[in-house]
């Protein structure tokens, strides 16, 4: 179970650097009492909530890297215990 989730986290991190490596911004909208009208155009709600965010230059590599080596290693965890317990 452990290896199943460690391979997930490490692929979802793999896909979130590749995603931040074509973007150049991301705009995050509050869900507070939104319809998908508003999601559409998002100009026809006053005060809404909206954080834009840049990824540094540094980040899509940080998580691409720190994602292989998590899917790496959780390749090699069922390896060093079977060796290790008989």
């Amino acid at each position: 179970m452990w290896r199943s989730f460690f391979i997930a986290v490490g692929i979802m991190a793999i896909i979130v650097g590749f995603e931040s490596l074509f973007i150049h911004s991301a705009t995050f909208y509050s869900a507070r009492g939104s319809t998908a009208a508003e999601f559409l155009d998002p100009s026809t709600v006053t005060g809404q909530t909206t954080i834009n965010w840049q990824p540094k230059e540094w980040f899509p590599w940080l998580v691409l890297s720190v994602g292989a080596l998590v899917v790496i290693y959780s390749f090699t965890l069922p390896q060093r215990f079977r060796t290790g317990g008989e």
